[in-house]
């Protein structure tokens, strides 16, 4: 579904990521893993075309988007939950949810998903006439991850769904993720939690300073010794 070749992405002339390489195939959870400023948030940033690559290539569905606008990429069945969540405060739940959906104009079809997003998170339909603003960390979190399925994602990139999370929170994100994942999208996670990250991926990468250094089935890199100590904490 998702092919990256070699790409190499700069800041000014910092280069935050040197020659990655990663496959997404259709119906995975694929996670990527590593240390804060590893270049996880920016690979993402990259594939929803918020960044541009200076080398290498990005496929999705055998067509290239290296070079395509952000809002192409979403159009073309992206959807990204950026890190911090960024919902519009000022604006209620219902709003934030609508927004999602800008590029749509099939309203039974929006009106279906927006039921969808009420079933998957309860609490936003409680919600639904509140200020963003007002919700809680976890609330806002769900609510960012709504308004993603709102554009009716083929393929959902996640950005540190837990962070700042209690952790009951965390347990019922991830076990939204599964469900969203078993409905039928596929899912690039990006998570500081990896014990957690890892039991719920089919497979995962692992990047250090900009490199793609360990590859594979989650649940060996879950039982490996070297992914154990410096990520699991030892567990």
């Amino acid at each position: 579904m998702l092919k990256v070749d070699n790409i190499n992405v700069f800041y000014g002339n910092i280069q935050a990521l040197k020659g990655v390489s990663l496959e997404v195939n259709e119906g995975e959870i694929v996670t990527l893993i590593g240390a804060n400023g590893a270049g996880k948030s920016t690979l993402l940033k990259t594939l929803s075309g918020l960044l541009k690559p200076k080398q290498g290539s990005i496929e999705y569905l055998g067509a290239s988007i290296t070079k395509k606008a952000a809002q192409s990429i979403v159009k073309a069945g992206i959807s990204h939950v950026p890190e911090g969540r960024r919902v519009f405060s000022n604006m209620t739940v219902e709003e934030n949810l609508d927004l999602g959906a800008y590029l749509r104009n099939d309203r039974p079809g929006i009106a279906k998903d927006m039921q969808r997003v009420f079933e998957l998170f309860p609490i936003l339909l409680e919600r639904r006439k509140q200020s963003a603003g007002t919700l809680s960390g976890g609330e806002q979190q769900m609510l960012a991850m709504g308004r993603a399925i709102m554009a009716k994602p083929k393929l959902l990139l996640m950005d540190e769904p837990s962070m700042g999370l209690a952790p009951l929170m965390v347990k019922t994100i991830f076990e939204i993720i599964k469900e969203i994942n078993d409905a039928g999208t596929t899912i690039l996670l990006v998570e500081q939690n990896a014990h957690m990250a890892l039991s719920i991926a089919d497979r995962a990468y692992v990047i250090e300073t900009g490199k793609v250094v360990i590859s594979g089935d989650a649940k060996e890199l879950q039982a490996s010794d070297e992914v154990k100590a410096a990520y699991l904490g030892g567990m």
